[in-house]
């Protein structure tokens, strides 16, 4: 029998149980034991599929695509639909280039909470509260950022923040999100090299500025501060496939730091640093090697990177310094210039509670491609990484792999830490992927107490996410002409917070009490109907 205590947080605290058995509770006194769910679930043509969560876990909607924007506009009337077609295909349409069958959704990503007094809306008489999470669009134009009023009415539910900037310009698609309390702005990246990268204002109407003269343009996506004021932001740019690897791509993508001059205003500029990191075989730097795709997919490096055991010296060095209101510049050309290390997508990271921004874990995604060349051994599946540094701006560390992908592990994107020891990688595995591996996506637990490099050694799946009926049409529909819309669904927006909005709410500042004082667990299961959940603990 499962015992139920009021730490509910145990569920998705693996003690290092292989996936699919039963967890041991780090936290909980009693001794109480938690089951993981044991499988994902499987991709099936033209069935739709439930999300399974641990047993000690459900999950709420606090918003979803067919959520009316209270302020709506003709070009933005839903939370996560355009307004320029039906939310599903007629019976028997089909698309064609000048045809579309179905609204563009717009697919909002990750989610920044916020538990902050005093916020209004475009209902002047209206309370709305003091609980918001706010998101970007990934998909669409104009892109838009959106905040879900969590203690407002069905009316008053989602408000759309912006959808242009200061200067009258349509936001491009934004991707990563983060809350900057130096700056008090929100933070949005948009995964381009040719978009701006953005700051918001978070009273109604936002008042959103380009700041990517400071921070560059680059395929950014995670974005975080530590506690020195410094960005940390990290990067998804797909590599060249190989010729004799056509499945495998090279790395192509850097973490980023950056050190504003004037925290409070990230408009003056400051200093955009790389990671670089040490080769084990010959002491020098790992860089990408123009036009040589095959020889860094297989290189000795990429293997020794995604080795156990393996500790390799990093260093910061400088791509660019900006002074106040300077023009953007292409962050990824600067840093392989400045011969900073590659990685195959390191899309999100956060730093471990409880170790005063000194430990800093991301995810690599990898190839996404089951018949990669470069395989678990160098890389194809991506994994995770921990940096350690004597402090958030030194300028040496040292980095190590927590956790190497396997077909079965990959595509991970975002991370949280649930507690001081315990962490979750979402995958975004993708449509080819899941149908090679006849699985969707997964959610995990690792404890980073703990050693991987034996198989027997897994995380703990607490999310098996499906595939709503919507996903299923799009899914089915994939690859004909003048469809606009992705797939099948994927995890995104995994998010752990108090809402604190001073410095002391940091991601990593203080360790996550999950389901009490004010801790909240959200994600977005993104395509189809667009549903973001709430995380909560199951009453049994």
């Amino acid at each position: 029998m499962i015992h139920v205590r009021r730490r509910v947080l145990a569920a998705l605290l693996a003690a290092g149980a292989v996936s699919g058995g039963a967890l041991a509770v780090a936290d909980s006194p009693s001794g109480a034991r938690l089951t993981a769910v044991p499988s994902s679930e499987p991709k099936v043509t033209g069935s739709a599929a439930p999300n399974v969560l641990s047993a000690e876990l459900r999950e709420s909607p606090v918003a979803q695509g067919s959520s009316r924007l209270e302020n709506a506009t003709a070009r933005n009337p839903f939370y996560g639909y355009l307004g320029d077609g039906p939310m599903l295909p007629a019976p028997g349409d089909a698309p064609t280039a000048q045809h579309a069958i179905e609204a563009m959704k717009t697919e909002p990503d990750k989610n920044t909470y916020l538990n902050i007094d005093g916020q209004g809306g475009a209902d002047a008489s209206y309370d709305y509260g003091t609980h918001f999470l706010c998101q970007g669009h990934e998909n669409g134009s104009p892109g838009m950022i959106t905040r879900i009023n969590l203690d407002a009415d069905g009316q008053h539910r989602v408000t759309l923040m912006a959808s242009e900037d200061a200067g009258g310009n349509d936001l491009a698609t934004i991707d990563g999100s983060t809350w900057d309390p130096f700056a008090h702005r929100l933070l949005f990246t948009t995964e381009g090299t040719t978009k701006p990268e953005y700051q918001a204002t978070i009273a109604f109407p936002s008042k959103v500025e380009d700041i990517s003269g400071a921070i560059g343009r680059g395929g950014y996506e995670g974005i975080q501060n530590d506690s020195a004021g410094n960005l940390w932001i990290l990067e998804d740019v797909g590599g060249k496939a190989g010729t004799s690897n056509p499945n495998a791509k090279q790395a192509n993508s850097f973490l980023y730091r950056f050190r504003p001059d004037d925290p409070s205003d990230l408009t003056q500029g400051g200093e955009l640093q790389a990671l670089q990191v040490r080769s084990l075989q010959t002491g020098t730097p790992i860089v990408f090697h123009p036009g040589e795709a095959d020889r860094d997919i297989l290189s000795p490096d990429e293997k020794d990177l995604h080795t156990y055991a393996n500790t390799f010296k990093t260093r910061w060095v400088t791509v660019h310094t900006a002074g106040a209101h300077a023009a953007p510049f292409d962050a990824n050309a600067a840093a392989k210039a400045a011969n900073a290390t590659p990685f195959k997508r390191p899309e999100n990271g956060v730093f471990r509670p409880g170790t005063r921004f000194r430990e800093f874990y991301f995810s690599e995604t990898g190839d996404t491609n089951q018949n990669t060349e470069a395989g678990s051994a160098y890389g194809g599946f991506g994994g995770a990484f921990r940096l350690t540094q004597s402090n958030p701006s030194a300028d040496d560390g040292t980095l190590t792999l927590l956790y190497r992908g396997d077909v079965a592990h990959t595509g991970f994107d975002n991370v949280q830490f649930l507690d001081r020891d315990h962490v979750t990688f979402v995958e975004d595995a993708g449509d080819t992927l899941h149908t090679q591996r006849n699985a969707f996506d997964s959610g995990y637990v690792f404890d980073v107490t703990r050693s991987y490099a034996h198989t027997q050694a897994q995380p703990v799946r607490w999310l098996a996410l499906g595939r709503d009926a919507s996903a299923t049409v799009d899914s089915q529909l994939s690859g004909a002409t003048g469809l606009k819309n992705d797939g099948d669904n994927e995890i995104t927006g995994i998010h752990v917070s108090d809402g604190d909005p001073s410095t002391h709410g940091i991601l990593g500042a203080k360790v996550p009490k999950l389901f009490k004082h004010g801790w909240r667990e959200f994600y977005t299961q993104q395509h189809g109907d667009n549903v973001t959940w709430e995380v909560l603990r199951a009453r049994r």
